[in-house]
């Protein structure tokens, strides 16, 4: 039998005009390329058996998103179990992102054509974007709206970042 993965992951968010934003990814290839509701998802990546799990959402913020995680306080939001059985860490960060930024994700290469011998590369990433809580709501994976449901609740306790 095999074991359930785990991965963790780091959701950044920020206050724009009072309202609260985060920061959600797009997975990139093309199985997502046409979804987009329920497609998104904080940044985040398999952890292995011994590594810990702050460095790893860390790391794959940076290898998503191009840019370096933001130093702690992280706020915690504990875990979700997604539909395929994998466990989801995570944690939240205030921050913006750079005027400059521009997504630049690193890739993995998948025979597409199904089937046809072809190897092509992809990003892991396509898009990287804040949405309204609201929105981010509808565009992220069902089994991880309960991280956008605690940071709200979080934030409304007054935990500081």
């Amino acid at each position: 039998m095999q074991r359930a993965k785990t991965s963790a992951g780091l959701l950044a968010f920020r206050r724009s005009s009072g309202q609260l934003e985060v920061l959600l990814v797009h997975p990139g290839g093309p199985f997502f390329r046409n979804k987009d509701a329920g497609a998104w998802s904080i940044p985040k990546g398999e952890v292995s058996a011994d590594e810990d799990l702050k460095a790893r959402a860390a790391t794959e913020f940076e290898e998503e998103l191009g840019i370096s995680a933001p130093p702690a306080p992280w706020i915690d939001l504990g875990a979700a179990k997604q539909k395929g059985g994998k466990t989801v860490h995570g944690w939240a960060v205030e921050m913006e992102l750079p005027k400059d930024f521009a997504c630049v994700s690193n890739t993995f290469e998948l025979e597409w054509p199904p089937r046809s011998g072809r190897t092509q590369e992809f990003p892991e990433v396509d898009q990287a974007e804040f949405f309204l809580i609201e929105a981010a709501a509808l565009k992220i994976n069902p089994a991880q709206v309960v991280f956008l449901e605690r940071l709200v609740e979080a934030l409304g306790k007054g935990v500081s970042t």
